[in-house]
């Protein structure tokens, strides 16, 4: 296994010769530890069907089933579609345009993904990849101003903002899908400035997605806050031009695995899009000495 530092990019590696299929436990740990340190890795000449895949995740950590069947993939339930492109019958296999916006995996959630690990199928032409930003470097540049105001301040993240209808939410009236997606996916509050569980840096807990609000210690509303940090790590710019912001592309037969909780992802989508579809394993890392 062969890992070298991408060329020209703000983060991430290239790693060529791994086999998931023959990989040793001292391959997966050394994978793992490259993730959480570069971010980003790029595992060329991939080629796993989905069962393959699925195994690959749960050898990475605790494979995380979506909690919306509507993405499944119809024979291995545990990768996530993402997909434009009809079956021959005609049948929506996976939700197409997923992630036209700043976030982390499960943000929403009261425990995040570790990893999230995408294996492109179908891949478009031109204008392929995906935006990340580092969230642990978007912190460390901020002012010092700015830090001092993010501590002791909360954020809560809800995934109502940009829930995607179902086929069977169509007619529903909207105050019901609205008490539903609350009921089964509550709003969550947490430090707006939280540290890595594996590499100690801290990270600045915020997405343009799915962070509803940030509040001080005395229960205030800061909308002002929250628009100023998303504003100064880049996620309210709409060149993709910022400092921050890192564009991954990729090729057929790579898989990206990186590290969820550290980087916020936006992906690259245009008014004409071509075909594209991808696979998704995101995996609960419990490996609390997979850093040393």
């Amino acid at each position: 296994m062969k890992i070298s530092p991408q060329v020209g990019k703000k983060f991430g590696v290239i790693v060529e010769g791994f086999d998931a299929e023959t990989a040793s436990a001292e391959d997966i740990a050394e994978l793992k530890k490259t993730v959480y340190t570069n971010k980003i890795a790029v595992l060329k000449n991939q080629g796993l069907d989905p069962a393959q895949f699925l195994a690959l995740g749960r050898r990475m950590g605790e494979v995380a089933e979506y909690y919306e069947p509507v993405y499944h993939h119809p024979q291995v339930k545990e990768v996530f579609v993402s997909s434009n492109v009809k079956e021959d019958d005609g049948r929506q296999v996976g939700v197409p345009k997923t992630g036209k916006f700043w976030h982390s995996d499960y943000q929403f959630m009261p425990r995040p993904f570790d990893l999230t690990l995408i294996y492109p199928q179908v891949v478009p032409s031109q204008n392929r990849g995906t935006f990340f930003i580092n969230m642990a470097d978007a912190y460390e540049k901020l002012s010092e101003d700015l830090k001092l105001a993010v501590k002791a301040t909360t954020a809560t993240h809800s995934v109502l903002r940009y829930f995607k209808i179902r086929p069977t939410d169509v007619y529903r009236p909207i105050s019901e899908i609205i008490n539903e997606v609350n009921g089964k996916t509550p709003p969550v509050t947490g430090a707006t400035a939280v540290t890595h569980p594996f590499t100690g840096e801290t990270i600045l807990y915020v997405s343009e997605g799915f962070t509803v609000s940030v509040q001080d210690g005395d229960g205030n509303d800061r909308a002002d806050l929250l628009a100023e940090l998303l504003e100064a790590v880049g996620q309210l710019d709409r060149t993709y031009e910022h400092e921050n912001i890192h564009l991954q592309t990729f090729e057929k037969g790579d898989m990206l695995v990186w590290d969820n909780r550290t980087l916020v992802h936006r992906a690259l989508h245009t008014a004409t899009p071509e075909p594209a579809v991808s696979y998704r394993v995101t995996v609960y890392d419990n490996d609390t000495d997979v850093v040393a």
